[in-house]
């Protein structure tokens, strides 16, 4: 089960990396995710993020942010929740391997689709539609042109 994880999971650290800018004079070093981060333990970690809105709570460990701000990598936990992206785009190119729970995506033309633990989805920046779920966990690469990664 790990091994399957992992491996789509080493692809995206692979590629922070290979994108990621190294800063002048620093030793830059690959950021491990371990079998215990995977299952939940890299949210005990004190860098992680903790986000309440709207009744729901949002947990996020970045991996890496590159310096420019346009691409970023981590792992992310949410509670139940609703995103409605109709009106405008959603405004990043991320792509999603569910770790745990699901989330449904309705498109502004109807399209839906379900996206399970174990399967990943790409959702592309200018997209419109919501974003459903009762709650989930998630490996996540995010890429935004204008810097606005976060």
């Amino acid at each position: 089960m790990v091994r399957r994880i992992v491996a789509p999971v080493l692809g995206i650290a692979w590629a922070a990396l290979a994108f990621g800018p190294a800063l002048a004079g620093a030793t830059v070093h690959p950021h491990k995710i371990s079998a215990e981060d995977v299952a939940g333990q890299i949210f005990a970690r004190p860098d992680t993020k903790v986000t309440h809105e709207k009744g729901a709570t949002f947990e996020d460990n970045i991996t890496l942010m590159t310096k420019d701000r346009k691409f970023e990598t981590g792992m992310y936990r949410s509670g139940p929740a609703h995103y409605d992206s109709r009106a405008k785009d959603y405004g990043v190119d991320e792509f999603m391997y569910f770790v745990k729970g699901s989330v449904t995506l309705t498109s502004v033309d109807g399209d839906i689709q379900v996206i399970h633990a174990g399967e990943a989805v790409t959702i592309p920046h200018d997209w419109r539609g919501t974003f459903d779920t009762k709650g989930y966990t998630k490996f996540y690469a995010i890429y935004s042109a204008s810097g606005n990664a976060d």
